[in-house]
């Protein structure tokens, strides 16, 4: 029995591997395999499982979406057009009273903040990934921030923090004198990161979600912020397309419409900034819902923005458009293929393990009812569920660079826990680089070697650049999942991926195969490098294979130095053994999610072999 393969990218598929040698035992270790489909002493899978010579139909790497704007009147459409060619909202209804601008209407904020860290915003301080800053020492206008800090103090996310820290009238004080003083250092629109599209989105939202923190002052006051509010609104109208990547785009586009459910005569702003999101989104999602970044944190963003946009819809009793649930419908199956068994994030492309309760009240606020997707071959990512263990996997090309915030070079690395237990990591958190995580960091956290998969004399499969873009490196990935039937015991799934990152400076391919039973108590795997020619080139070259391993993981060499035994904080034990070569143990760092750095460790196994390719087998085991 198989699943039918396909390719993400485009591509030949290449020879496959000829074998799958045994993984030799130490000492008294032979209790820990059992007969397997691929074990030399099983009996082989059928033939029609492992078909040799089967071409692997081509497939898309990650396809465009597009979906269509609301349907509208002629009257609507004439509206809407004429506002997008630069005409005011005043001069479209000519006969209609201009007002001085108020709010229409108050939005319950769906998405709750940070208590901790409103309460330090309470006592003069801004708290994010576990740095204090002095709510006196930021410079709403001087030098950058680092990224994190940024997005937070010129996008207003800690609005919801300081909420969700006290009763209103508690906290409205602070609020006001911090927007006091970032409106005093930024008179104007400017150049500044203060008016970076993403940023003004995300700032447009968070002022009129939480409106009441910020509008409960004096007349003055309350007509001064009304009135940048106004300003705002109209800077996106003119300069949302000009957004840094598609997700800052969909955040403009999101403050756009806040600003026409919620600010007087904003109906035209409304329906201009329906049209646009509903195409952003498009351009910004493949078609299994995931978004071109591949990142985690992006596909979280997504949704968070939509959530709050339903929610000023929900306060205006009017219906968003019906294309925004199909959207949200969209997006939250890939993400909760991310999920580890402990129902936190898995750590990919920047993301930190961020907690199970963040991710749990995001799904259930955005009212999409699914499951995981299993098998999310668009947006790049591959997930087993087998009993109590889940693997996921890194099987596509890395995004594009247009797309990317916190671009990694994890291609064909994997994550693997059992039950609540972590147990191969990626150690993640480049995204949060800037609060305990020093910026100087965050390149080493977007390496290959940050990653649980193979590396090459330490280069990576895929160009890490500055401004956490990608460089030239992966561009095909031939993906191959199958499940197999064993004539005894439980069967297995078995995904094979390549990539051709290493092709242009080595002429080797790497082919990663894993191979996870049903009952979740072992993985096996294999990891070859194949000359991409007929001809392999001379010389030597040194082979990383990492395993990251989560924190709290006790580790006892094995004798003949092939074989490590792990011991869980659940009490289990599992073990895993090198095939040919020993295994030794380094430092490894893992990001939490709070974004705090935990020192843990990684099993390396090292070799220098021939140009001409090598073969690598290993298999992690639960122990009885």
């Amino acid at each position: 029995m198989h699943e039918g393969g396909v390719t993400i990218a485009r591509g030949k598929p290449e020879d496959r591997a000829a074998s799958h040698p045994a993984i030799p035992l130490g000492p008294g270790e032979e209790a820990l395999l059992v007969d397997h489909p691929l074990s030399p002493a099983a009996p082989q899978e059928p033939e029609s499982v492992f078909a040799a010579d089967e071409v692997i139909a081509p497939g898309r790497a990650l396809t465009v979406t597009d979906f269509s704007p609301p349907s509208l009147g002629a009257g609507e459409r004439i509206m809407r057009f004429a506002y997008a060619m630069g005409l005011t909202s005043s001069v479209l209804k000519p006969f209609t009273k201009t007002v001085k601008p108020r709010l229409l209407a108050t939005v319950s904020n769906p998405l709750p903040g940070d208590p901790v860290a409103g309460t330090a915003l309470r006592a003069g301080h801004f708290l994010l990934l576990g740095v204090k800053a002095p709510i006196a020492d930021i410079e709403f206008s001087g030098p950058r921030l680092s990224p994190p800090f940024e997005r937070m103090v010129h996008g207003f996310a800690w609005l919801a923090d300081l909420e969700a820290s006290a009763p209103r009238q508690q906290v409205t004080g602070v609020a006001e004198r911090v927007l006091g003083a970032w409106l005093a250092a930024n008179p104007r629109p400017d150049a500044t990161p203060a008016w970076d599209v993403a940023n003004v989105g995300h700032r447009m939202l968070g002022w009129l979600v939480h409106a009441p923190l910020i509008l409960s002052g004096d007349k003055a006051t309350r007509a001064k912020v009304l009135a940048a509010m106004s300003t705002t609104a109209r800077w996106l109208d003119r300069h949302v397309t000009r957004a840094d990547d598609r997700l800052g785009q969909v955040a403009g586009w999101c403050g756009i419409i806040a600003a026409g459910l919620l600010l007087d005569g904003g109906k035209p702003r409304r329906l201009y900034g329906e049209m646009g999101l509903i195409r952003a989104l498009g351009e910004l999602i493949g078609d299994d819902g995931g978004v071109l970044s591949r990142s985690p944190l992006g596909q979280i963003e997504a949704i968070e923005l939509l959530v709050r946009l339903k929610a000023c819809y929900a306060a205006t009793r009017r219906d968003a458009p019906a294309q925004i649930d199909v959207i949200l419908n969209l997006l939250v199956p890939p993400l909760l293929a991310m999920l580890h068994g402990d129902g936190g994030l898995s750590s990919w492309q920047g993301a930190g393990a961020i907690p199970a309760g963040r991710i749990e009240a995001l799904v259930a606020t955005s009212g999409v009812r699914t499951r995981p997707l299993r098998d999310a071959r668009q947006w790049g990512y591959q997930r087993v569920s087998a009993s109590k263990s889940v693997l996921i996997m890194d099987a596509a090309p890395p995004p594009l660079a247009r797309h990317t915030r916190v671009g990694c070079a994890s291609t064909l690395a994997f994550e693997f826990s059992h039950g609540a237990q972590r147990i191969i990591v990626n150690c993640g958190g480049a995204a949060s680089a800037g609060g305990l995580i020093p910026l100087r960091l965050s390149q080493g956290l977007r390496a290959t070697a940050a990653h649980s998969t193979l590396a090459i004399d330490d280069f990576n499969s895929t160009a890490v650049l500055i401004n956490g873009k990608l460089g030239s490196g992966v561009s095909e990935v031939e993906l191959d999942r199958r499940s197999l039937a064993a004539e005894s015991g439980p069967g297995a799934t078995r995904i094979e991926s390549s990539h051709d990152g290493y092709v242009s400076r080595y002429g080797l391919t790497h082919r990663r195969i894993l191979i996870l039973r049903d009952d979740g108590s072992e993985l096996r795997g294999e990891d070859l490098l194949v000359p991409a020619a007929r001809k392999g080139k001379r010389g030597t070259i040194q082979v990383a294979l990492r395993f990251h391993l989560a924190p709290h993981i006790d580790i006892a060499p094995g004798e003949d130095g092939q074989g490590v035994t792990l011991s869980l904080p659940d009490g289990s034990l599992w073990q895993f053994r090198s095939g040919r070569d020993p295994v030794t143990i380094e430092d490894s760092l893992w990001a939490d999610g709070n974004g705090r750095p935990q020192g843990t460790r990684q099993l390396v196994v090292q070799a220098k072999i021939p140009r001409s390719g090598e073969t690598f087998s290993w298999l992690l085991k639960k122990m009885r």
